[in-house]
């Protein structure tokens, strides 16, 4: 038999890209025959970009390997790799020790890459920075703060003309490692977000009024069509859409912009503070963005597959 490990790593990390990565496949025997072989992946719509670039350069050096990977959110993702319905898995959160449980050919997780949750909105005649402090945001997204023009919306951004209009979160309804990241996040700042019991999770009870989609791309695209709409998704698919983003107030009390640089400052600081277990990870770093999520990739033992002799040292994407 013989056996493909696939290993995904990044040296160097951008909010939708990766300055450096690699792909090394290793084979158990030497010597196998040269053919085509498919290889099927699925999970995280985070970092479902940055996947399609690898993919395509990497099929572009090697034709005769066809990847496929399918954006259904990590929670999706992690049921089908623990099922065996594929390859590989991607999910914003590292396998529960009882899901590692589960998979009895054996397992391997590294992170691969990480970026910005943001909260993007669109409040018709806002014009300028919409700044929302640390009680405001988590009161908005638990219903508590109902319009736009609330007085602690207002009084945190005096130079702008907020309408009288009801305010409309857009969420996740699939399982999603975005949930889990922004969640998170509100726990570890919230009072008010823990008592309420809304929870952290790839899946939690929203307000009843909140509008669903599915992925990254779903909520975006509802933000852009919904007046009054504020929600949450990857700084890219924001940013590929031109949605306004909230500046957010962090733990030092600042007020951080969401955009290029301030993302790569983030997680170049806060690669030095980072745990060292996967499952662990920092909620509410002192002077960085507040909302960061770290993507892990599985790379997972594959039987019963034949590997292209060209195939036997580490690509470079």
């Amino acid at each position: 038999m013989t056996r493909l490990r696939v290993f995904w790593r990044v040296s160097a990390v951008s909010l939708a890209c990766a300055a450096g990565a690699w792909v090394l496949f290793t084979q158990d025997r030497a010597g196998a025959a040269p053919s085509e072989m498919s290889l099927r992946g699925a999970g995280s719509t985070f970092s479902a970009a940055l996947y399609k670039q690898w993919i395509e350069t990497y099929h572009q050096a090697h034709p005769e390997i066809s990847i496929n990977y399918d954006a259904v959110g990590s929670g999706e993702g992690v049921r089908r790799y623990v099922a065996g319905l594929v390859d590989f898995g991607a999910s914003d959160v590292a396998l529960s020790d009882r899901e590692a449980a589960e998979i009895s050919r054996g397992t391997v997780m590294v992170a691969s890459t990480a970026g910005m949750v943001v909260l993007a909105y669109n409040v018709p005649g806002v014009r300028g920075e919409l700044k929302l402090p640390r009680d405001v945001y988590p009161a908005i997204l638990s219903g508590q703060i109902r319009r736009w023009d609330d007085s602690r919306i207002q009084s945190a951004n005096p130079g702008l003309s907020l309408p009288h209009l009801s305010i409309v979160i857009v969420a996740r309804q699939d399982s999603s490692g975005t949930t889990f990241a922004l969640t998170n996040h509100l726990a570890a700042i919230s009072l008010a977000w823990r008592e309420q019991g809304l929870g952290v999770g790839k899946l939690v009870e929203w307000p009843a009024s909140a509008m669903l989609a599915s992925g990254n791309e779903g909520v975006a695209s509802r933000i852009k069509i919904s007046e009054g709409s504020i929600g949450y998704v990857e700084y890219g698919f924001a940013k590929r859409l031109g949605l306004p983003l909230a500046v957010l107030q962090n733990k030092g009390g600042k007020f951080v912009a969401p955009d290029d640089a301030a993302g790569l400052r983030s997680l170049a600081e806060a690669s030095a503070k980072t745990p060292t277990g996967l499952n662990q990870s920092i909620v509410d770093p002192q002077g960085l963005m507040p909302i960061r999520s770290s993507l892990l990739a599985g790379s997972f033992s594959i039987g019963n597959t034949t590997i292209p002799r060209k195939v036997q040292r580490c690509g470079t994407l």
